[in-house]
């Protein structure tokens, strides 16, 4: 190609983004009418930044009660900014690998709603269904405008076939937002929540693995955790991600008895540390699951890399820490 059609193509390339963005704008008033939508917004509002940007604001759980009421069940704040809703599949018993998979391992949905400067709501969650429950539980998102942003496999071969949604939902109506995320929860057998109960220890050298991995790990439902954030700023469009969301990198640890756990890990990267994180976590005897995408809009655009590993916890939380610290990661305990 020559030096003239390259500048010229690239140009064009330049000019797609941009006219996007006025197309979307110029649609959003069309879109904010439109019945069983999430009320598109346009970008570039004047709620945001000086950078086009918009923050998200401190909110509390008084502030989410009507989405709580409308899901079914109470969710909890993390960090000031997110309101987070577990809902683990405990109705399921999933074997992957020979091992039974506890649902805070590999099989919990999450959905975590955050405010706005704008007054508009964020939606983002990952969701646990089985292949059954997936196409019906895909419709009744769609029907409130809430989007699909990657379906893929936390797990290698199991049974019975389980699949993981990544929902995503933007708009000025939060209770919108979450009627729609509960006719899709609707379709699945996902259960209703149990009382809360005081963590129990987990049979594991917890310590072991802390030292190992660099981070105080925590305890949900018998599932050692290890957790990381991006260092970076994260955008999605124009709106700022708060730290964590859509952003960890997850390192779970199931007891087996004697110090032995399964692990099931996810590590969120940018595209230059991507082949660097699977060559190490190959050579730390770690099976790959899956390399995908979270977002369709993320900037800087991360990716994700899902794993499996059987054996010592402690030696394999040495043999995974050098995975974890070829990416812009800072440890949360």
């Amino acid at each position: 190609m020559m030096a003239g059609d390259r500048q010229q193509d690239a140009h064009s390339r330049a000019g797609v983004p941009r006219r996007r963005v006025l197309a979307a704008a110029a649609l959003a008033p069309i879109l904010a009418g439109a019945p069983g939508t999430a009320h598109a917004l346009p970008t570039g509002t004047a709620e945001a930044g000086s950078h086009g940007l918009i923050e998200p604001v401190p909110t509390a759980l008084p502030d989410w009660t009507s989405v709580a009421n409308t899901l079914g069940r109470a969710g909890d704040m993390k960090r000031n900014r997110m309101y987070h809703t577990a809902l683990p599949r405990r109705d399921l018993q999933v074997i992957s690998r020979g091992i039974i998979v506890k649902p805070a391992l590999a099989l919990g949905s999450h959905v975590s709603f955050v405010r706005y400067a704008d007054g508009s709501t964020l939606l983002m969650g990952d969701v646990v269904v089985t292949e059954g429950e997936l196409q019906q539980f895909t419709d009744a998102l769609q029907r409130y405008g809430i989007e699909q942003t990657a379906v893929h496999k936390h797990l290698l071969s199991q049974y019975p076939d389980i699949w993981w949604i990544h929902v995503h939902g933007h708009g000025h109506d939060p209770v919108h937002l979450a009627r729609g995320l509960r006719a899709a929860f609707d379709r699945t057998g996902t259960p209703p929540p149990l009382p809360s109960l005081p963590q129990q220890p987990v049979d594991l050298d917890t310590a072991g693995i802390d030292a190992a991995m660099g981070v105080r790990g925590s305890t949900d439902d018998g599932i050692y955790k290890s957790v990381f954030v991006r260092r970076e700023t994260i955008t999605d469009g124009d709106l700022v991600l708060p730290p964590g969301l859509g952003s960890t990198t997850a390192i779970n640890f199931q007891p087996l008895g004697g110090g032995r756990a399964a692990i099931s890990g996810d590590c969120a990267m940018i595209a230059e540390e991507v082949q660097d994180v699977l060559v190490t976590l190959r050579s730390a005897g770690a099976e790959l699951v899956e390399l995908h995408n979270h977002g369709l809009t993320d900037e800087p655009h991360l990716f994700f890399v899902h794993f499996w590993a059987v054996g010592d916890g402690v030696g394999l939380a040495r043999a995974l820490r050098p995975a974890v610290e070829a990416t812009n990661v800072v440890p949360v305990g």
